[in-house]
């Protein structure tokens, strides 16, 4: 993967007129970057593509058109891009209600830092977290968490060769793991090198 440049981004006139098109086709991309760990947790993966759409937007929203600003904003999102020997993901625990969420995050602190990727029998890869910003008080975690899986060669031949992919977690107070489907299997292996 290669970070983005401002030359690969739509200025602000060009993405109002291809917004409608490219935003679709980040939608359906992002159904193979999607994995549900167990009723309340998901990773999304991301990627150039979520993250150009990510920059676009912010862009769009902030009316940022000159240089120093779209350099900024490519400065926050371009360390989320994976670089071909690791996979980056936005942890989220979603919780509808509210209650429930305020209940469950006060819980679930510590929660990032036991979520896990396994490929095939390997070692469990625990991930690196919120290299951005502390996410989690005494009190309760946060409902997003930004992670980095780093992968031994070993495991990016294993899972490149089709070996599974587990994503799960180990908290006293939420244990699920969910096998990663062919879909999103195949959209992860597209990040490695």
């Amino acid at each position: 993967m290669t970070n983005l440049k401002a030359s690969n981004l739509y200025s602000l006139e060009e993405y109002a007129r291809v917004r409608p098109e490219f935003r679709t086709r980040v939608i359906e991309h992002k159904k193979n970057r999607r994995v549900s760990i167990g009723e309340y947790a998901a990773l999304y993966f991301e990627d150039e593509l979520t993250m150009q759409y990510q920059v676009q937007e912010m862009l769009r929203i902030e009316r940022i058109f000159e240089q120093d600003g779209i350099e900024e904003e490519l400065d926050v999102y371009n360390p989320l891009i994976p670089d071909g020997s690791n996979w980056k993901a936005t942890f989220m625990i979603e919780y509808s209600d509210i209650e429930q969420r305020k209940e469950a995050l006060a819980k679930l602190i510590g929660v990032e830092k036991v979520l896990y990727i396994q490929v095939a029998d390997f070692d469990r890869v625990y991930p690196v977290t919120n290299e951005d910003l502390e996410r989690e008080t005494k009190e309760k975690t946060s409902a997003v968490h930004f992670v980095r899986f780093e992968l031994s060669d070993e495991m990016v031949s294993s899972a490149k060769q089709g070996a599974a992919i587990t994503a799960g977690i180990d908290h006293p107070e939420y244990r699920e793991s969910s096998l990663i489907p062919n879909n999103v299997h195949a959209s992860l292996v597209s990040d490695l090198h």
